[in-house]
């Protein structure tokens, strides 16, 4: 059979923001000994009728169920492929199905699905599997954590959804992505080296500061990440 192009995968199939404000890094000293924080990345959608028990997988990812020995930073991109199934979803962006093709190209895979993980950009698998994205994060490289990449994620949002594969369904999505914005581009960076800037960027309706907040990362052309962090925002923004 010719590969898919778009896929919906299953438990157990094969494939698998004028005031300067100050913000803190929560990495131990412990943690930047051992390396930094290791990335995971579901590509999600609520148009996908398999993506809610990745979602509750990678909400328990985030409250430490599993007692993984790891600080961890978790981005939730919802893709805009399965808008066109009846229910379009709120969070969803072609800029999120961008980024996931990148990884289906460095990662030598067939096809583009959900729900699926991504960690530290090095490996992958599908994110309803348990057994399957434990053991990816556990073999997961980790390094220091210095980073050149900003993101806004929010947390805990919920959405009735009265249409398509998931019709009549309250979906809950965490640590879901709303900014992916680039600082800067680094040639020839000493290990000791300093960079700084600065990236502007304007809030959606709703933000709430204690329901969000900012991870950044490195990466390089192939998307593999190379020192992570999460950022504390301001209670007050």
């Amino acid at each position: 059979m010719a590969p898919r192009l778009f896929s919906c995968f299953g438990k157990g199939s094969s494939d698998s923001k004028h005031d300067e404000k100050v913000v803190t890094a929560d990495l131990t000293t412990e943690e930047l000994r051992r390396g930094g924080p290791v990335v995971v990345e579901l590509f999600s959608s609520q148009g996908c009728a398999t993506s809610p028990e990745a979602e509750l997988l990678f909400s328990r990812l985030g409250r430490g169920d599993f007692n993984l020995d790891v600080p961890l930073v978790l981005l939730a991109y919802h893709v805009d492929y399965w808008d066109y199934m009846g229910w379009k979803d709120p969070f969803g962006s072609s800029q999120w199905t961008v980024r996931q093709k990148a990884y289906v190209e460095a990662l030598n895979l067939d096809t583009m699905f959900t729900p699926q993980i991504v960690v530290q950009g090095r490996a992958q698998c599908v994110a309803n599997e348990q057994e399957a994205l434990l053991s990816c994060i556990a073999s997961a490289q980790r390094v220091p954590a210095p980073s050149f990449q900003v993101i806004n994620n929010r947390l805990v949002v919920v959405t009735d959804c009265p249409e398509g594969a998931n019709k009549g369904r309250v979906l809950a999505n965490d640590y879901v992505v709303r900014r992916l914005e680039k600082l800067c581009s680094v040639k020839d960076a000493s290990a000791k080296k300093t960079i700084t800037g600065t990236v502007n960027f304007s809030l959606w309706e709703g933000f709430n500061a204690a329901k969000c907040g900012i991870a950044v990362f490195v990466e390089n052309s192939s998307h593999q990440i190379f020192g992570s962090q999460n950022i504390q925002l301001p209670d007050k923004l």
